[in-house]
């Protein structure tokens, strides 16, 4: 049995972590190689250890016996939207709707609240070309790097990376979501300091449930990660 922790720095909503970041440092202690769905069950809490053990071949981690999200190994790798070029997405910032009215001004992706080097500041505008595809550039910062490879960033921020964009590719402004579960193949980190493509891709919405997915790319279109997304309506205000 071991432990986790959210730090407050990785939050999304103001009270909860993001589902990205939870659900990267979750895969991984799953298996951060091969493909990996992590499921989240409540709102990740902020800066307290979190129980991490195996049960039936899944990793679950909990909080005083509830359950907070739970990983697992599986066998097909998402499918990604088609790469884009760095001058598409850098244009197609422009359009980012959360300029206008976030939902969740904290987060740690996407969030307008968050200074350069503190948040991802990942801000997706939809593409011209399509109207279910948004894209945004991004240059990691060296504060994401990782300890044991300093020129890429962790795990957990490569998951975080290929979260909200596809939230932006559905109506995120329009009908607030929170990341439900998530599914991410890491084929190789990303580069600190190097610009990099995220791309994401609205596949359907049935009720409460939106289904996405994205792309993270170099900047001459290697695929680097590639995920899956579930999502869910949500009230602002239970989580801000």
């Amino acid at each position: 049995m071991s432990s986790l922790v959210v730090p407050g720095r990785f939050r999304g909503p103001a009270q909860s972590g993001n589902g990205g970041w939870t659900s990267g440092a979750v895969a991984a202690l799953v298996d951060p190689v091969a493909p990996v769905e992590v499921t989240l069950r409540r709102p990740p809490p902020l800066d307290v250890p979190l129980t991490v053990e195996k049960v039936d071949g899944v990793t679950v981690v909990s909080q005083d016996g509830a359950t907070v999200a739970e990983g697992r190994r599986v066998d097909a790798a998402p499918e990604p939207p088609a790469a884009l070029s760095v001058p598409v997405a850098a244009a197609a910032e422009a359009s980012y709707a959360g300029l206008v009215g976030h939902p969740f001004p904290t987060c740690f992706v996407c969030g307008t609240g968050r200074a350069e080097g503190d948040g991802l500041r990942i801000f997706p505008g939809m593409v011209s070309s399509d109207p279910a595809i948004a894209a945004a550039t991004w240059t990691p910062h060296p504060s994401l790097a990782d300890d044991t490879s300093p020129e890429h960033t962790t795990h957990a921020v490569t998951w975080a990376a290929l979260d909200c964009v596809s939230g932006w590719a559905s109506d995120i402004d329009e009908r607030p979501m929170v990341l439900g579960r998530m599914t991410a193949v890491v084929h190789a980190p990303p580069r600190v300091g190097e610009t990099h493509v995220v791309v994401g891709r609205w596949l359907a919405t049935q009720g409460r449930k939106t289904l996405t997915s994205s792309g993270l790319y170099t900047a001459d279109g290697r695929l680097l990660a590639a995920a899956s997304h579930v999502w869910f309506t949500v009230d602002p205000a239970d989580f801000n």
